[in-house]
């Protein structure tokens, strides 16, 4: 595939249920046999964004956004209600067997292994399903294991490992074939931080040596900024922004950070005026200021006062993102 071509490419993409609507009680039981109400939830509503091969996505939204319902109708679970997606050239909803060859839909919530067999057997039988030739499968298998550090776990049953454990298996047995699209639906779920890292850097390494197409989702802002190139925001199943993380930060943060250090005696009251106080405890003070007017700010502030030190700091990704969706 040429690289300049999508690999993924989402036209307006809707997916809409009707959902019974019963009332409380008794009477509203039986008044449901006679006349059912439903409503329609729009859980993607006209989403449309284009992945070339080899992209890290963030696929971010708050719960409910519709971003797990996008996911299943790129991996073909789901029918769309309306519009049209493309991936590696196949309909996902077809289900061809050469387009489940070349993708995998892993969920942190979700378990593919056999919970009462070593997890080798569950790669062994998946070897098998998807064909992978005995000579190829030993040397990816070890490859993975080595990134994972899983050489250890691989004969005790499934229900015996870690959360960590278990998740890393559950990452071998989805990538076993080599997948060129991976769907990753909030993968370091309830893990400890040392589990969550090393996964992050399994992601990129894997998509570095195999040149994997990945879209992630997930809670943890530290699995997009040390994982993604860029991230596809939605919420109310619509797209609100789809670009570069810094240019996120760019067009919606407001604010800067200013901490400030004085060598002299300073009040509150007289600070305020320069902005926000975030943080008071003499000679250390935070202020938050707008944008726009830090450099301004921050040159009157060293005019006026002694100060021993300032740093200016970018808003933190996870305020930038709530903001937005506050907005």
């Amino acid at each position: 595939m040429n690289m300049n071509e999508s690999i993924i490419s989402v036209k307006d993409l809707t997916k809409y249920y009707n959902v019974h609507q019963k009332q409380e009680g008794v009477k509203g039981s039986i008044k449901s046999l006679i006349h059912r109400e439903h409503t329609t939830i729009k859980a993607v509503d006209g989403v449309s964004f284009d992945i070339k091969p080899g992209e890290l996505i963030g696929f971010l939204g708050p719960n409910g956004a519709g971003k797990t319902t996008t996911l299943k109708m790129l991996s073909g679970l789901l029918q769309p209600t309306s519009g049209s997606v493309n991936v590696l050239g196949y309909k996902p909803n077809e289900r061809k067997e050469d387009f489940l060859k070349q993708i995998s839909f892993v969920m942190g919530q979700k378990n593919q292994l056999w919970w009462d067999i070593p997890a080798i057997e569950s790669f062994n039988l998946n070897r098998d399903i998807y064909e992978v030739p005995e000579k190829r499968y030993r040397e990816v298998l070890d490859e993975l294991v080595e990134l994972l550090d899983l050489k250890d776990v691989l004969h005790q049953q499934v229900r015996l490992l870690s959360l960590g454990q278990r998740m890393k298996c559950e990452l071998v047995a989805a990538l076993l074939y080599t997948p060129k699209v991976l769907f990753l639906d909030e993968p370091t779920l309830g893990l400890d931080v040392i589990v969550q890292k090393k996964i992050r850097e399994f992601i990129r390494t894997y998509n570095a040596r195999y040149g994997a197409t990945v879209m992630l989702t997930s809670h943890y802002m530290d699995d997009v900024k040390e994982v993604c190139d860029r991230i596809i925001m939605i919420d109310g199943g619509k797209v609100l922004f789809d670009g570069k993380l810094n240019k996120l930060v760019q067009k919606y943060a407001t604010h800067k950070t200013l901490t400030l250090i004085f060598t002299g005696k300073v009040e509150a009251s007289a600070l305020q005026k320069y902005g926000e106080i975030v943080e008071f405890t003499h000679p250390k003070v935070i202020l938050r200021v707008p944008q726009a007017q830090t450099s301004r700010i921050a040159s009157r502030i060293l005019t006026k006062f002694n100060v021993a030190d300032l740093t200016i700091q970018e808003p933190q990704l996870e305020d930038v993102i709530r903001l937005l969706f506050t907005k």
